[in-house]
């Protein structure tokens, strides 16, 4: 059994000034240092630090991280085309080997900013079949993180294999360190016959889907099926509860209603938005529908951090005022992306209370201004969040990053093969180019 103790505790909800906290794989106790009994504990002394719960990352490409560095002619004109001269020509010759190791360099990267907790849309056109596997052999079996995966149904794969990879992992895994969903790109890239394939494999399970990225995804339901994308989502009955509508830039007034009927949640990933150049979800316009909204990176970087100041600045931004969204609304996001994981992976995350799966993180933080119930998170906000790095991350209780630096020699001898995988993942959609 181990103890934090000294520590400053902010779990999103409560503030403990100077506090301990107790814990294996759950936490046991928590308190104020005035009552803390040392009875053997492993101590870790938090003195000049704060601790949080880790982040959930709603929505990635994990495979992405290997465009990084990539040249490839690139002149697009129009969203489609970042797809086609990018993202479908990585994707396209990704393999297992490729998705194992991409999973290994992007979970170091989570949890070097305190990201344990993955919901991953993945895509590998090379090998379908077992590709799942291989990313959960990496992210949890080797990297200790938990992961949500789905593979990316689309026309411009076997739709067969698509399907049988989704629902095989999703009936074979469902422990309190991974699950699945069934995943889909977007409307664009799915005809009618896919959608009604998917639908009579599907027991209620939720969907993770890219709707209204773009104009060009809404434009092109329109004018295909003369319906919007919720509407054909909804006609073969897929949009069933927890499942999440990523993106939704464009997304209409009558599909959110749809959204919300089916107790859907809303996934916005704002700085991807920015770099692509298609707008900024409306985010406002989702809550005031009664929907719950998560916060993703689509792939972009590994901090969380991040996506939840872009997220709150650019609804200043698109409505034109600062009083656009306050920090309740910010706080609301990051713990509803607890409580969606909590069902989930049914278990308790994302508190420092008894009961609670040990999935935290140490900081430096020294306030020089009063900290307390009613502005800690003010603090967390803006004093942290705008470089936050974490000193140590615990995942199920275990130490991963101790001083900035991973504690598994494994995972670092993994990442140091990486080099190679890229470099023939390079070697192959240059060939193709």
């Amino acid at each position: 059994m181990k103890a934090i103790i000294n520590v400053r505790i902010y779990d999103y909800q409560n503030y403990i000034e100077n506090g301990f906290v107790v814990f294996d794989k759950e936490i046991v106790k928590v308190g104020k240092m005035s009552d803390f009994k040392d009875e053997g504990y492993q101590i870790i002394d938090g003195k000049g630090q704060l601790l949080l719960p880790n982040f959930v990352c709603n929505h990635s490409h994990i495979y992405s991280i290997f465009a990084r560095g990539l040249a490839l002619p690139f002149s697009p004109q129009n969203f489609l085309q970042i797809l086609e001269q990018m993202w479908w020509k990585i994707d396209a010759q990704l393999d297992n080997k490729g998705t194992f190791y991409s999973g290994i360099c992007a979970g170091k990267e989570f949890i070097e900013n305190g990201v344990t907790t993955i919901i991953d849309h993945h895509a590998s056109g090379a090998d379908i079949i077992k590709s799942l596997t291989n990313l959960k052999k990496s992210l949890v079996d080797i990297l200790g993180l938990r992961a949500i995966l789905c593979f990316e149904t689309s026309d411009r794969y076997p739709v067969d294999q698509c399907i049988k990879e989704n629902i095989s992992f999703m009936r074979r895994y469902h422990t309190d360190h991974v699950a699945g969903l069934f995943g889909m790109h977007a409307s664009m890239t799915l005809s009618n016959k896919t959608l009604a394939s998917v639908s009579r494999h599907l027991k209620g399970e939720p969907i993770h889907i890219h709707v209204a990225e773009s104009k060009m995804d809404e434009d092109d339901s329109l004018e295909k099926y003369n319906m919007t994308i919720m509407e054909r989502l909804e006609k073969y009955n897929l949009v069933n509860p927890n499942s999440l509508i990523v993106h939704g830039v464009t997304i209409s007034d009558k599909e959110l209603d749809i959204v919300a009927k089916h107790g859907a949640y809303m996934v916005v990933n704002t700085t991807s938005n920015m770099n692509n150049a298609v707008g900024l979800p409306d985010i406002n316009n989702y809550l005031n529908h009664g929907i719950k909204v998560l916060v993703g990176n689509d792939g972009l970087s590994s901090t969380m951090a991040n996506e939840y100041l872009n997220a709150y600045y650019t609804t200043h931004h698109l409505n034109g005022t600062p009083l656009a969204m306050g920090l309740v609304q910010i706080l609301d996001m990051i713990n509803n992306s607890y409580e969606y994981v909590s069902k989930i992976l049914n278990i308790k995350i994302g508190r420092i209370q008894k009961g609670y799966v040990s999935d935290f993180m140490l900081l430096p933080y020294k306030p020089f201004t009063e900290m307390d119930q009613n502005n800690a998170f003010g603090h967390i906000f803006y004093g942290v969040y705008p470089s936050l790095k974490p000193n140590d991350v615990y995942a199920s209780g275990k130490c991963l990053l101790r001083n900035r630096k991973l504690l598994s020699k494994k995972v670092e001898k993994l990442f140091g093969e990486s080099g190679q995988e890229s470099l023939r993942l390079w070697k192959r959609v240059k060939e193709e180019n």
